[in-house]
């Protein structure tokens, strides 16, 4: 360990025993010291869940997915369309895929237990460096390297390391390894996201209530606000598209569910053409008088995109290319992802009124 950083883990893990963040899926350091320990189950779901998505996003879906499916057995036995319905809004939704993959892998193959190695969790579906070592690290008291948005932030700062992400990451991962300890791994690998997300934050760091202010040598240098230091993005590309919100004259609409491997795979949606940097020359699912309703813009990981909406009518007896009808009381707009529930939003005052 880098000379005076020897008393990082021990003010660290101090401090976050009496300032711990009360989590649905966490064992709270007092639990813990007494004995109880995780369920790796609910350590699992969470760190899924909490991929590229924030804690208070993910409280209210944490507590649906556990009270419908309390344990890995019942997930493995869902149903993918339910799944997929529940999850609509959390984005990303190739976690959804991978996080049925990972349970029905865990309950047919490994008898309902998780691996407690980050060797062995790598191997599931849908689990990464990263979430291999926290599941390890938290679920399993194991000494694992836990390095998130948060840790990456604390670190630079305690090392005054001024490389910018994501070159840095090499050197930051190195040092948080120096800082976890054999004893505790778990609390330790917790506490550091906890001082990120609460006292360490990305802008006006509270350094005068941190509990490794003294040994920081970001705060020492004056420049910890600034760091971590980021290469600049590059500007994100534009692709356009168009959505097709059709009524049959029942009050059924047209909703088709999306390629496994598309953007938003498996999950229901409207009828749309291709997303490209130029307007695609695709038919609609079905011939009619489509009307335009307006546009829609949603921001994806690597693009921006803006759907325009067309809406029509379809008699009793359309026989649509593509997609199917569900009738009116089945539609329910909160199953579809973001995007859809946008498109929708913006068709519905209109198709009302064809």
């Amino acid at each position: 360990m880098k000379a005076g950083m020897e008393t990082v883990p021990g003010r660290l893990l101090g401090w976050y025993d009496g300032h711990a963040r009360e989590l649905p899926w966490r064992i709270g350091p007092a639990r813990r010291i007494a004995g109880e320990l995780p369920d790796p189950y609910r350590v699992w779901l969470s760190e899924i869940m909490l991929q590229q998505t924030t804690v208070a996003a993910v409280k209210s879906y944490f507590a649906r997915f556990t009270t419908l499916w309390p344990d890995v057995t019942a997930l493995a036995a869902a149903d993918d369309a339910e799944v997929m319905g529940e999850w609509a809004g959390l984005g990303y939704y190739a976690r959804a895929r991978n996080l049925l993959a990972c349970a029905r892998i865990v309950a047919r193959d490994l008898g309902g237990a998780f691996p407690e190695t980050e060797e062995g969790l790598r191997r599931l579906p849908g689990i990464g460096p990263y979430t291999a070592a926290a599941i390890a690290s938290i679920a399993f008291d194991r000494p694992a390297v836990v390095v998130d948005g948060n840790v990456e932030r604390v670190v630079s700062r305690l090392f005054a390391v001024e490389t910018p992400l994501p070159a840095a990451k090499p050197e930051l991962t190195e040092m948080a390894g120096q800082l976890t300890p054999d004893r505790r791994p778990g609390c330790h690998a917790q506490a550091m996201m906890d001082l990120g997300a609460t006292i360490c934050t990305p802008k006006s760091p509270a350094c005068m209530v941190c509990p490794v202010a003294e040994p920081c040598r970001g705060r020492a240098a004056g420049i910890a606000a600034t760091l971590p230091r980021k290469t600049p993005k590059k500007a994100k590309p534009v692709r356009i598209g168009t959505a097709y919100v059709a009524r049959r004259t029942d009050g059924a609409l047209l909703l088709e569910t999306r390629p496994p491997r598309s953007l938003l795979g498996g999950m229901l949606g409207w009828p749309c053409t291709d997303w490209s940097e130029e307007l695609p020359q695709e038919a609609p699912p079905a011939t009619s008088n489509w009307q335009a309703a307006g546009e829609v813009r949603h921001t994806f990981t690597h693009f921006h995109l803006r759907l325009d909406v067309r809406i029509a009518r379809l008699p009793q007896d359309a026989a649509p290319d593509r997609g199917h009808f569900i009738p009116e009381a089945e539609f329910r707009p909160a199953s579809l992802p973001t995007l859809m529930r946008k498109v929708w939003d913006r068709a519905a005052p209109a198709i009302a009124e064809l």
